[in-house]
């Protein structure tokens, strides 16, 4: 049992080293003549045909259904499932924190995990903000790319989920394999975060429904306004702003849990 899934990691570890690859060498492609400031999406064509789509699951599903749960839902009980969510994504954190060689985040986000669970009940409360604890330090393998020295690419968005670049495509295909408590917990506990993530996006789309609705149906080009905003979101989680903070219209309508 031990060989097999030593022998499962390997396999998974090779191809995250194969995509990164990849990545490395289709984000250094030529970009001769591309307008400096402008998106480099050599892909609009396909990127538009993705996005309609997109627009299309998300009229017909993901909007009914994020409204729905949204009124079905108690306020106090969507916040507690966010942050319950949210807890959840911490050992990700912690992994790419240290990836990245930030081991004061990483640290950090592990003490926070610990108390949130023991003492929050799996997250549901904050204690460790009550006790002063420093806010976490939110990090995907898409940014330990970034870290790394990955280009960017290529503007792309992936069918279902959305805005994205070549490096974070392949920054969120592999952090479905970089959350600790995928390998310690049992089947089915271990979906317990994939359920309560989804849960709190789809509590997301019902409670800011107008400014996605906006974005995906009143403006004149939906594409580009979301490439715009979501381009802007990145560049901003990736290095952070130079004055006034961003306005990130995607994000929860919720107050931030950890803030003080």
């Amino acid at each position: 049992m031990s060989d097999l899934f030593c022998q499962k990691n390997l396999t998974k570890l090779r191809l995250v080293l194969a995509l990164i690859g990849v990545t490395t060498l289709m984000a250094c492609g030529p970009r001769a003549g591309h307008p400096v400031g402008e998106p480099f999406d050599p892909f609009e064509q396909e990127n538009r045909q993705v996005h309609e789509f997109n627009k299309s699951i998300d009229r017909a599903l993901v909007r009914p259904a994020g409204k729905g749960y949204s009124s079905a839902v108690p306020d106090d009980v969507e916040i507690l499932v966010g942050r319950f969510s949210f807890n959840l994504s911490i050992p990700q954190s912690v992994v790419n924190n240290a990836l990245r060689g930030n081991m004061k985040g990483a640290t950090e986000d592990l003490y926070r995990f610990v108390v949130n669970t023991t003492i929050g009940m799996g997250g549901l409360f904050d204690p460790a903000s009550e006790l002063n604890m420093p806010k976490p330090t939110e990090a995907d393998f898409g940014m330990t790319l970034h870290a790394w020295g990955v280009p960017q690419g290529a503007y792309v968005e992936l069918p279902l989920l959305g805005p994205s670049t070549e490096r974070d495509a392949v920054g969120k295909f592999v952090d479905l394999f970089t959350n600790p408590l995928s390998y310690v917990l049992p089947s089915p506990e271990k979906y317990i975060g994939t359920a309560a993530s989804v849960s709190s996006r789809l509590s997301d789309r019902g409670r800011f429904a107008d400014t996605f609705d906006s974005i995906l149906y009143d403006s004149a080009d939906s594409y580009a306004q979301a490439r715009s905003l979501w381009l802007q979101k990145r560049k901003f989680e990736l290095e952070g702003s130079g004055g006034d903070a961003y306005l990130d219209p995607y994000d929860s309508p919720y107050e931030d849990p950890y803030d003080e």
